[in-house]
């Protein structure tokens, strides 16, 4: 069966083209994405589909009956855009000024389209069902994986899967990782209230400006004489701000940063280090301060036995040629609360252009995919499913040859 739908996902390349192009060009910011949800839901309907929508929000889920009894496995795709403009000479660039694209959703959502239709030609055959997971907001704290959770949408579910787009990885590859993959993604915003004054006067002020430099100096040593130095961990200050004229000394600064771990533990030390350090500036020149400091996605942490499974079902695919795996990602991904729920896996899919051009980083103006990792990703999905009832079924040999 798996090399019938292989070739049928071959012979629905072209759509699953055509759906991501239109998706490009029609972007839509985090709890904004009201037509992209459209679009989705009459996808589903006019396949027969059963499809709820608002779920949790713009969320969407989506259900594939197989006609025998098995477990029910889920996939989740993204699909809203980024706050960036869209500098790539394509046919298919934004049409939204300001707002692109720049991370691979529009490709998720569209494998995942596609992955639908043609697994629903093969409803009798199944056995199990197929969750589809629609989810908006991904690129936005709090994000929209929470609230599809608690409105339902991993109900029934067995196990989950998700994959990556990755512009930084060459097409054909497929990187999994076991345990922490990707970092949890936390915000500080620091406000130092400080008292100004005239620049030719600095002995009688509390210069918000000097106190913000002595606060980042201490912020980059959180990592480097803090953490226990085998732990990975970041903490950066992205913008700084105190305005002014040039001669006059700021009595009000404000930092904004974040901070990025894989242990909880880490996770609670970096937060307490980031307010010692802002406090012991401040204290240095008796000014006060405020630091909120915000819990972003955790870290999302890949199940053993799943990920293991990704990585013997990725071999197997057609269009993959190397298997590895992942180096641990700083950058944040709500699919971690699908993990905290259920057992699953979530992988990178190589997708780098093959133009060194065009071989962006992800959230860059010029970023693209080469678009064939979307039909690798979406084969190595049908191999999840249909596999993994075979790997249920053996689970449960085992377990009853162990008993008699």
């Amino acid at each position: 069966m798996l090399t019938e739908i292989y070739g049928e996902l071959d012979g629905y390349y072209e759509e699953m083209v055509e759906i991501r192009r239109h998706l490009h060009q029609h972007p839509e910011l985090s709890f904004q994405e009201y037509n992209t949800a459209a679009f989705i839901k009459e996808y589903y309907e006019r396949l027969g589909v059963e499809v709820k929508d608002k779920v949790g929000g713009n969320g969407l889920t989506a259900l594939i009956k197989g006609g025998k009894p098995g477990k029910t496995v889920a996939f989740r795709a993204d699909f809203d855009a980024l706050p960036i403009q869209d500098e790539k000479s394509v046919p298919y660039k934004s049409t939204v000024p300001g707002v692109m694209h720049a991370c691979g959703h529009d490709g998720h959502t569209a494998l995942l389209l596609v992955f639908a239709k043609v697994m629903l030609k093969h409803q009798e055959q199944l056995s199990g069902n197929i969750l589809l997971i629609h989810q908006h907001a991904e690129e936005y704290a709090p994000g929209g994986a929470k609230n599809m959770i608690e409105a339902g949408s991993l109900e029934g579910a067995d196990a989950v899967f998700g994959t990556h787009l990755w512009s930084i990885a060459p097409l054909g590859t497929i990187q999994y990782r076991t345990g922490p993959i990707m970092a949890a993604a936390d915000r500080f915003e620091i406000v130092i209230k400080g008292k100004g004054g005239h620049g030719a006067q600095p002995h009688l002020t509390k210069d918000a400006i000097v106190i913000g430099a002595q606060v980042i100096s201490n912020l980059q040593q959180i990592v480097s004489r803090k953490v226990d130095p085998v732990e990975a961990a970041v903490v950066s200050v992205g913008t700084f701000k105190a305005e002014n004229a040039f001669n006059i000394i700021a009595d009000t600064a404000k930092l904004i940063g974040t901070a990025r771990t894989f242990k909880e533990e880490v996770r609670d030390q970096a937060e307490q280090e980031v307010e010692r350090a802002v406090k012991a500036a401040c204290l240095l020149y008796d000014a006060d301060y405020t630091c909120l400091y915000d819990r972003g996605y955790p870290a999302v942490v890949n199940h053993e036995k799943e990920t293991l499974f990704v990585k013997e079902i990725a071999g197997g695919i057609p269009g993959v040629n190397n298997v590895e795996e992942s180096p641990l990602q700083m950058g944040g991904e709500d699919f971690a609360y699908y993990l905290q729920e259920r057992k699953g896996s979530f992988f990178f899919t190589g997708a780098m252009p093959a133009d060194p051009e065009a071989a962006q980083p992800h959230h860059h103006p010029k970023f693209d995919f080469d678009e064939k990792a979307m039909l690798i990703a979406a084969k190595t999905f049908a191999s999840l499913f249909v596999n993994y009832e075979h790997e249920a079924a053996d689970q449960t040999s085992t377990v009853n040859a162990a008993v008699n």
